[in-house]
């Protein structure tokens, strides 16, 4: 079901899931610890339904089918997973590692999305 949908509406699903997950972690100030997939499922389904292009794009015929909820579970992991396994850019390790001189402390984060929050963070100091 997923696989038949448009190339922009797949695109726009994805888009859906990276941002609100990104907003999602930015507000529980990417605590791993924290995390709750119901938590962050719920906001995505408040996103999707209030602010998401695509949602009114797709029949209600086929958002009611187990099978697509089936499949947006494995994009919503495949799309996580993706975010999480992007490795941070050398820019952003430099400048890590300039507000941690600077801070004289070690700042923890892993992927590319939690660097950018910890930059945002620090330069918000």
């Amino acid at each position: 079901m997923f696989k038949d949908l448009s190339s922009g509406v797949k695109i726009s699903i994805t888009r859906s899931i990276s941002t609100v997950f990104e907003q999602y972690m930015v507000g529980i100030n990417w605590e791993e610890s924290r995390f709750s997939l119901e938590a962050f499922v719920a906001e995505w389904q408040e996103y999707i339904t209030n602010h998401a292009s695509w949602y009114n794009k797709v029949d209600t015929e086929i958002k009611g089918n187990p099978l697509f909820h089936e499949e947006l579970a494995s994009k919503i992991n495949e799309t996580i997973n993706k975010i999480l396994s992007e490795k941070p850019t050398q820019e952003q390790i430099n400048e890590i590692e300039a507000i941690e001189v600077k801070l004289g402390k070690d700042i923890p984060y892993s992927c590319r999305a939690e660097a950018r929050y910890v930059i945002d963070k620090a330069n918000r100091l």
